[in-house]
C-alpha cells in the first residue's frame, strides 16, 4: 500500500513513524515549508501520548530534553490557589507527563521517520496544490517554490497539515479560515530560576484572561530552567516591535502575580516574544472521503487549553495505524473505523476546549468572587473541583484508569 502524508509536523511525522511500526514501508511525508524549520515554542504531552512514543522507542530521545511534569496549580490573578493537582509520575501514571519544545520534538520524530523509511521519506517545498479522488486511486499534486510540479497516484492520502490544512480544503471547500475568539496569544521562551516544584505548570487567569508558565528544559550548570510562557488576552491592535508587545502585556498583566515569578522580568528578559490570535475549528461531519482522512490539528484543531494539541495528535496516528494494520487489503473500511473510535471523541474536546476545559475554573472563581478570596473553599467544594478536572481526563482519554490498562495499540499486542 503507498502511503502519503502531507504535513511534516507532529501529526505527519508520528504517523509516518506509527505506520511504519504498523508494518507500513512506503511511506512518504510532503512538507510545504522549504525545511523541517525549528519553530514553535513549548508544549506538553500527556501520559496517553507519551505511552505511544515509548511503544514506539522514542521515550528515551525525547526526554533526554524535557521536562517531567510533576504538577498543574491554578490561580487567580494575586496568585491564590484555586486548585492543584499531580500530574504524571506523581498522579500514578506508569508515564510521565513531558514538557518539551516543539522543535526538539520534531526533531524526534523526524529522525526516526528517516531513519525507518529512508532519507526520501520527508519531502521538503512541496505544497499541496490539488486533489483528485477517484475510487480505488487518488492523485495528490504538489508544487515547490519555484514552480515544478510534482502528481503523486496514492492508495492513501492522510491529511496532517495543519489549522490551514489544504487537504481538509479540499475535501471541505466552503469551510472559510479558522474562527478566532477574539483573543490574542503573546508567546515566548526565557531561561530564569525555577518557580514552585521546577516541575510545575502555573495557570492564572479571570474570566477573560489566562496566563500559563511551564519549564520545558532545564541546565543544571546555570540552575536555570527554560520557560515556556502564554499570555492570552483580547487584544485587536496588533503590536509589531517588541518593545510594544511587552508593554501590552503588562498592561494587561502586569499586576498579576504568579507564584515564585518575577512577571515584569520575565517578558522583558524574552528576546523574541510571537503573537497570534487564538483560533481552532469547527468539528466537521465527516474526516474520510474514500482514500483520504485528516488527522491532528487538519481534522480537530483546538484552543490550547489541556495540553490536548500534540498529545491527541499522537493518538490519532497510532489508531489510524492500528486499523489498517486490522485491515490492509480494505484500507477504505480501515479509514471508516479511524474515524468512527475518533471523531467523536475529538468532537466533545472541541466542545470542552471552546470552555477552555479545566481552566474554566479559573472563569467560575472569578465570576463568584471578583474581589479575591482567603480560601478557595469559600468559593469551591474541593470534590466540585476535582470533578471538572477528572471529567475533562474521561473526555480526552487521559485519565489514568484508562492510559494504565487500556489494550495496547501496537500491531500484535492484544487490544
Amino acid at each position: 500500500m503507498r502511503i502519503t502524508v502531507a504535513g511534516a509536523g507532529i501529526a505527519g511525522l508520528a504517523t509516518a513513524v506509527s505506520l511504519h511500526a504498523a508494518g507500513f514501508h512506503d511511506v512518504t511525508v510532503f512538507e510545504a515549508d522549504p525545511g523541517l524549520r525549528p519553530h514553535g515554542l513549548g508544549l506538553n504531552i500527556l501520559p496517553n501520548a507519551v505511552r505511544e512514543l515509548d511503544e514506539l522507542g522514542l521515550l528515551d530521545a525525547v526526554r533526554q530534553r524535557a521536562v517531567r511534569t510533576r504538577e498543574l496549580a491554578m490561580y487567580n490573578p494575586r496568585g491564590t490557589l484555586v486548585w492543584r493537582e499531580d500530574r504524571g509520575l506523581a498522579a500514578g501514571y506508569r508515564w510521565p507527563q513531558l514538557s518539551v519544545s516543539r522543535a526538539r520534538l520534531v526533531h524526534v520524530l523526524a529522525a526516526e521517520t528517516r531513519r525507518r523509511l529512508g532519507d526520501g521519506a520527508v519531502v521538503t517545498d512541496a505544497r499541496l496544490v490539488g486533489l483528485d479522488r477517484t475510487p480505488g486511486r487518488t492523485r495528490a499534486v504538489f508544487t515547490s517554490r519555484d514552480g515544478t510540479t510534482r502528481t503523486v497516484e496514492t492508495d492513501l492520502l492522510i491529511g496532517a497539515d495543519g489549522i490551514r490544512s489544504a487537504v481538509r480544503a479540499a475535501l471541505h471547500p466552503g469551510e472559510g479560515p479558522p474562527p478566532t475568539n477574539g483573543m490574542t496569544m503573546y508567546r515566548g521562551t526565557v531561561w530564569a530560576r525555577p518557580f514552585l516544584t521546577g516541575e510545575s505548570m502555573a495557570v492564572l487567569g479571570d474570566d477573560r484572561r489566562r496566563l500559563v508558565l511551564y519549564p520545558i528544559d532545564r541546565d543544571d550548570t546555570t540552575h536555570t530552567t527554560l520557560i515556556n510562557w502564554v499570555a492570552a488576552f483580547p487584544d485587536e491592535r496588533p503590536a509589531a516591535d517588541p518593545a510594544e508587545k511587552r508593554e501590552h502585556i503588562l498592561r494587561h498583566l502586569g499586576d498579576w502575580a504568579p507564584p515564585g515569578v518575577d512577571l515584569a522580568a520575565l517578558v522583558e528578559g524574552t528576546p523574541d516574544i510571537q503573537r497570534y490570535p487564538m483560533i481552532d475549528r469547527d468539528a466537521l461531519p465527516r474526516w474520510t472521503f474514500g482514500g483520504v482522512t485528516l488527522l491532528g490539528d487538519a481534522a480537530h484543531a483546538m484552543y490550547p487549553a489541556g495540553s490536548n494539541g500534540a498529545t491527541q495528535a499522537v493518538i490519532d496516528a497510532r489508531v489510524l495505524a492500528w486499523h489498517l494494520a486490522r485491515h490492509p487489503d480494505d484500507p477504505g473500511t480501515a479509514l471508516r473505523a479511524y474515524e468512527a473510535e475518533r471523531r467523536p471523541q475529538m468532537t466533545e474536546l472541541q466542545r470542552s476546549n471552546r470552555s477552555l476545559g479545566p481552566e474554566r475554573v479559573l472563569t467560575m472563581a472569578h465570576q463568584r468572587a471578583p474581589g479575591g478570596f482567603a480560601d478557595v473553599r469559600d468559593v469551591f467544594s474541593e470534590e466540585e473541583l476535582a470533578e471538572i478536572s477528572r471529567g475533562y481526563a474521561v473526555t480526552g482519554k487521559f485519565d489514568q484508569d484508562w492510559v494504565n490498562t487500556r489494550p495496547s495499540l501496537s500491531v500484535g499486542g492484544a487490544r
